[in-house]
């Protein structure tokens, strides 16, 4: 079988990995659930190539992650619950349906009235959703109900703790002072110093959550994403302490050679000169 530009071919591809008896063994033995962790991994990789600028990186990124979705279509065929082209039909549904101001009547609208527009769409659309499940008996969704409804509980706990309290500032359940949020961020601090002494490890995982969820709540106040100022964080700390290994490296030693006052002042000396190069 030869390569292809031909969404067909990698369908095909994926169906003959899963065919039992000529498949691939790894292949078969997976589910949905085995398989979403890769899915979720797929895109990070697609995250990470673009912040680098490497185009080439994120064409095969982005085929990567393509493979995740004829994955699940694939599984979910063969128990016949829907196909590829089914997941392809209900995409460009909505995406007709979510633009009328490009498909439809409702032309030379404003961002923020598109933006208006969207959030009204999707508010019909998960009444819909609503409609149908009581006309099948089904009980509503829970994380379809209330202020809180449509956050997702795979994404990232920063991001999501961010949208979380984006969405309760909607009904005034908010700081309207990010000097405010110091202040719990201060309360919190001092409630992980208690959790600490008195050493119940689940009270300190609870109050450390507590202060991370104000933190993320401070970043939301100063209009600035968490995960990817905690991202840039990392990179920082990754820059600097590889500036040690070279530092140590270059005297002939490996960090493990080193104290850590030796470590400290080689840290220090990295983030000076990079104050001094801005």
């Amino acid at each position: 079988m030869k390569p292809s530009r031909d969404i067909a071919r990698l369908i095909g591809i994926m169906a003959a990995l899963r065919t039992p008896g000529t498949g691939c063994p790894w292949d078969l033995d997976q589910d949905f659930a085995s398989i979403a962790p890769y899915t979720v991994e797929e895109a990070y990789e697609v995250a990470d190539a673009i912040a680098r600028g490497d185009k080439a990186d994120l064409r095969d990124e982005l085929g990567d992650l393509l493979l995740q979705v004829v994955f699940h279509a694939r599984m979910a065929e063969e128990e016949g619950s829907f196909a590829f082209p089914d997941v392809v039909e209900a995409i460009t549904t909505k995406l007709i349906r979510r633009h009328p101001h490009v498909f439809g009547d409702a032309r030379d609208l404003s961002p923020a009235e598109v933006k208006a527009l969207w959030h009204r769409i999707k508010a019909e659309e998960k009444a819909d959703r609503a409609a149908a499940r009581a006309a099948a008996g089904l009980p509503p969704r829970e994380e379809e109900e209330g202020v809180l409804a449509g956050v997702p509980h795979g994404m990232p706990a920063l991001t999501r703790a961010w949208k979380l309290q984006a969405r309760a500032s909607t009904v005034g359940f908010d700081w309207n002072d990010a000097r405010l949020v110091l202040d719990k961020i201060r309360e919190e601090i001092g409630e992980v110093e208690e959790a600490l002494d008195g050493g119940d490890k689940a009270q300190i995982h609870e109050e450390i959550g507590d202060l991370l969820f104000a933190v993320a709540n401070l970043a939301r106040h100063a209009d600035a994403d968490p995960e990817g100022c905690l991202a840039a964080a990392n990179a920082k700390f990754e820059r600097r302490f590889r500036g040690i290994e070279a530092a140590l490296e270059a005297e002939g030693r490996t960090a493990k050679e080193a104290s850590l006052d030796e470590m400290e002042a080689l840290w220090q000396a990295a983030k000076q000169a990079e104050k001094l190069s801005k």
